[in-house]
Parts: structure tokens; C-alpha cells; sequence
């Protein structure tokens, strides 16, 4: 793959009436392909290579809440980035994850070509999948370059999406108790 991107990449430089073989783009393609191989890794990856087991037995059964997980994608439309953070929260049923584990999930399904809401489903239908877990929100807020570096060019646009399983969809207080904790 990493030579098909090289090549592809050199292609794109000329394309735009760049000379290639200029001393500072020399070495662009290869790097460009390096970088591209790694923001859309998250196709060479699966749900159960990254949670490795880390699903652990519990009592639990109050909210848990993992709060302003990073994350980096790449719109599928425009191949821009967008950047922002996700909030997870979900409702033990006898298993937890480790923690790292939902920033893993987060970052499997961003690096890759994306929508933000397509990433908000993705990330929260991983989680119940994972924990089997009575209840799942979602919520993704992110800036996208595609929206700031051409078209309407907006710099403080903002995009927020949320998906809502089991008891966060069908229990107004269990929402609400989410929304509140992710406002604070």
C-alpha cells in the first residue's frame, strides 16, 4: 500500500503544477504516504485486537462516564480533517472496560474516512457491543477543516452529535444525568 500512496501522491503534486522534483518535495510523497497509512489505520484494526480482553467482571451499576477523549479524522468527503473530543458514558451489566480501551475504540473508528455521525454511532455501538452494558450516549463535538479552509470558511463552527442506546434512549433521567455531567 505504502508505494501506491508514494506514487499517488506524487501525482497529486504534479497535478496541481507543482515540480516534484523541487529540493523541499523530494521526500513529500513518501512522508505523505507514511502520514496517510497512520490516520487511516483504524481500517487495519478490530474491536477485539484493540480491547484485548479488558473486559472485566463488576458490580457496578452506576453511570460511567469517560470525558473529552481526543480525536483526529478525516472527513470522507473532502479528505480534510476534522479534530474534537468525544464523551462516552454507559451503564455497567456485570462488565466493565479498561479504560484506555474506549480512547482505542475512539481512535479505531476516527482514523478513518468519516462523518461525525457515522464515528458517534460507530463508537457507541462498539461500546454496548463490548460491554453488553444496559445503557450507552455518545456525545462528539469537532471542528471541521473542511468547513474552516474553503467553502463558507467559518472558523468557530462546531459540529455536536450524539446517539443514545438502551437506557440513555428509553430513560429521560439517565440522559439528563449524562448531558448535565458532560456540561460541567
Amino acid at each position: 500500500m505504502h508505494e501506491e500512496l508514494k506514487n499517488s501522491y506524487h501525482q497529486i503534486i504534479e497535478a496541481v503544477g507543482e515540480d516534484s522534483n523541487r529540493e523541499g518535495l523530494l521526500d513529500t510523497p513518501k512522508r505523505a504516504a507514511k502520514a496517510m497509512e497512520y490516520l487511516t489505520k483504524g481500517y487495519r484494526e478490530t474491536l477485539d485486537d484493540i480491547t484485548n480482553n479488558a473486559v472485566f467482571t463488576s458490580d457496578a451499576d452506576d453511570m460511567v462516564l469517560i470525558q473529552d477523549i481526543e480525536l483526529y479524522s478525516m472527513c470522507e468527503h473532502h479528505l480534510l480533517p476534522f479534530v474534537g473530543r468525544c464523551h462516552i458514558a454507559y451503564i455497567p451489566n456485570g462488565k466493565v472496560l479498561g479504560l484506555s480501551k474506549f480512547a482505542r475504540i475512539v481512535d479505531m473508528y476516527a482514523r478513518r474516512f468519516q462523518i461525525q455521525e457515522q464515528l458517534t454511532h460507530q463508537i457507541a455501538k462498539a461500546v454496548e457491543e463490548v460491554t453488553g452494558a444496559k445503557g450507552v450516549g455518545v456525545i462528539v463535538e469537532a471542528k471541521h477543516m473542511c468547513m474552516m479552509m474553503r467553502g463558507v470558511e467559518k472558523q468557530n463552527s462546531k459540529m455536536r452529535t450524539s446517539v443514545m442506546l438502551g437506557n440513555f434512549r428509553e430513560d429521560p433521567k439517565t440522559r439528563n444525568e449524562f448531558l448535565q455531567l458532560v456540561k460541567n
